[in-house]
């Protein structure tokens, strides 16, 4: 389900970026491509309710 795989990613986004607050560098990196993964999902989330809404006009 796409919706809960954004909310699992924000979950990922927030224990890595806690972990870099923290002094972890590493774990900024993971944070970043966290983000990454976020604006694709939530890309993906546009598109598909964009088509659910064009499918629902028609």
């Amino acid at each position: 389900m796409p919706i809960q795989d954004l909310l699992n990613e924000v979950e990922t986004l927030k224990a890595e970026y806690e972990k870099f607050e923290r002094g972890n560098k590493a774990a900024g990196t993971r944070a970043r491509k966290s983000l990454q993964n976020i604006k694709k999902l939530a890309q993906d989330l546009r598109t598909e309710i964009q088509t659910k809404k064009g499918e629902d006009a028609a």
